[in-house]
C-alpha cells in the first residue's frame, strides 16, 4: 500500500471513531486524548472491530507518558505500565490476520515516530482495594494553565475522581460508573490541589494515575 495513503486512512477512520467515542473533555489536552485512547479501546473489545483498536493506538502514541514514583499518602507506587499503544496493537493482531490493508495500518502505527514530548504527563501505578480511597498529596498547578488528572484501572472497576482547592472547595470531579475518570480545569492562579481517588466497585485491582 501506498504510504502516503495509509496516515489519510487513519485519520479518517479516528475522526469516525472519536465521534462514536464517548469524549467528555477538550481533546486537545494530552490527557484527554488517553481517556479517548481508552474509549475507543473499549469500545474495539465489545465489538471485536480492529479498526477501533488501531485508532486507539494511533491516538495514545500520540502522548510520551513518563512514570513516577507519585503514591497515595500511606501507599506505595507500583513498578508495572498503564495500557499502552503496544497492547493496543497486540489487541488488533489476530483480527487483521489475512488482511493486508489492516496489516498495513498496523505496521504504519508501530513505525511511526511518537508525537508526544518529552515533558508530557507523568503517571503512577498504585494498588486499590474494593471500597477504598486514595488521597495524595498536593500537586502544584499554574494559574491561567489547563490542570488535568487523569485515573485508568482494569475493566469492572469503578473509580471516582474528586479534585479540591487548598481551601477544600470541591473544583473538579468525576464519579460516574465506570473504571476511567478525568477531571479538567483552568485555575485562576497557581494553587495546590489535593486529588482523591474512590473505588466504589466490588473489586479491587491496580490502577494508573496521571498528571499534566
Amino acid at each position: 500500500m501506498d504510504g502516503a495513503v495509509i496516515p489519510k486512512i487513519l485519520a479518517i477512520c479516528a475522526s469516525l471513531m472519536l465521534a462514536a467515542a464517548p469524549v467528555l473533555a477538550d481533546d486537545s489536552a494530552p490527557l484527554a486524548r488517553v481517556k479517548t485512547a481508552r474509549a475507543l479501546f473499549d469500545i474495539g473489545v465489545a465489538t471485536q472491530d480492529a479498526l477501533y483498536f488501531l485508532a486507539a493506538a494511533q491516538l495514545r502514541k500520540s502522548v510520551e507518558m513518563t512514570p513516577s514514583d507519585r503514591a497515595p499518602e500511606g501507599g506505595t507506587a507500583l513498578s508495572g505500565t498503564l495500557l499502552g499503544w503496544q497492547d493496543m496493537l497486540a489487541a488488533a493482531t489476530p483480527l487483521i490476520a489475512g488482511n493486508p490493508m489492516m496489516t498495513g495500518l498496523a505496521e504504519y502505527i508501530a513505525a511511526a515516530r511518537s508525537k508526544g514530548v518529552a515533558s508530557g504527563p507523568v503517571y503512577s501505578v498504585v494498588e486499590i482495594g474494593a471500597g477504598e480511597r486514595d488521597k495524595y498529596p498536593r500537586l502544584r498547578f499554574s494559574g491561567g494553565q489547563y490542570a488535568e488528572i487523569y485515573v485508568e484501572g482494569a475493566s469492572g472497576t469503578d473509580l471516582n475522581l474528586l479534585v479540591h482547592d487548598a481551601k477544600g472547595r470541591l473544583v473538579c470531579s468525576d464519579t460516574d460508573i465506570s473504571a476511567i475518570a478525568y477531571c479538567g480545569w483552568k485555575p485562576t492562579e497557581n494553587g495546590d490541589f489535593v486529588s482523591t481517588v474512590e473505588n466504589d466497585g466490588n473489586r479491587g485491582g491496580s490502577y494508573s494515575m496521571m498528571t499534566n
